[in-house]
């Protein structure tokens, strides 16, 4: 498999310009322009000149916006940081590409998924169908360096991010909000849960999935509370 990757070709030039779809940039009013957003694509240019590779590739690092706009966003799950493995990442928190082998964690919540609403676990780890129906697959941060967990943290991603969750938490109505562990529970605590529903769990990942993942139904769950704000359910169904 070619694996996912970035690279510069004229270290003059930004690797990309935060465009994002015009519902989003619009809501954002500004925000791709801050100085902190400068800093992170100087950041990643010279990660880049330095022949570093970057997952996943730039033209999928706004995917999740790309595939669920603003105003049809129903579920919000909230992933760290993207898988840094060669072919994983694509710009969905929690997915892979068809063909790639499930990280521990994902196959975790297809677990979860079939028990929850007895869909067959399906063949490829991709949840593009579920950004297709409303579920913005967001993570914290939307960058990594193949092979180092967690090195762009810190770089403004964060800041960004959280700029996304504010926006829906101030302009949409009776969004789901799944929050697994410690960290996206932590991010997500400003959420209004008068307007909102927050489901919570521990982390999906094998070192918590037992003590308290198993058997906490968010997919069944969440579409209960969209059905009694009169939305329509999310097919969950990964065909």
């Amino acid at each position: 498999m070619q694996a996912n990757t970035s690279k510069i070709e004229n270290p003059q030039e930004l690797i990309f310009d935060f465009k994002l779809p015009t519902d989003w940039m619009e809501s954002l009013k500004g925000e791709t322009a801050k100085e902190y957003m400068k800093k992170l694509s100087s950041f990643l240019n010279q990660e880049l000149q330095k022949s570093k590779v970057i997952y996943p590739k730039i033209d999928d690092c706004f995917k999740a916006f790309v595939l669920t706009p603003l105003n049809q966003v129903k579920v919000v799950i909230v992933g760290q940081d993207p898988y840094h493995g060669p072919g994983q990442a694509h710009g969905l928190s929690f997915s892979v590409e068809p063909g790639v082998r499930f990280p521990p964690s994902l196959r975790n919540i297809l677990k979860e998924l079939h028990e929850d609403l007895g869909l067959a676990i399906p063949g490829s780890g991709s949840l593009k169908h579920w950004a297709d129906h409303g579920v913005l697959l967001l993570n914290a941060v939307l960058t990594v360096e193949q092979g180092q967990a967690a090195s762009h943290q810190g770089k403004g991603w964060e800041q960004f991010t959280d700029k996304i969750i504010h926006i829906i938490n101030d302009e949409c109505d009776h969004v789901v909000f799944i929050l697994w562990g410690a960290y996206a529970q932590k991010k997500a605590a400003f959420v209004d849960r008068q307007k909102h529903f927050v489901i919570e769990s521990v982390h999906p990942s094998p070192l918590s999935a037992h003590r308290g993942f198993f058997g906490t139904k968010p997919f069944s769950s969440a579409n209960a509370y969209l059905r009694s704000k009169g939305i329509s359910e999310v097919d969950w169904n990964l065909k």
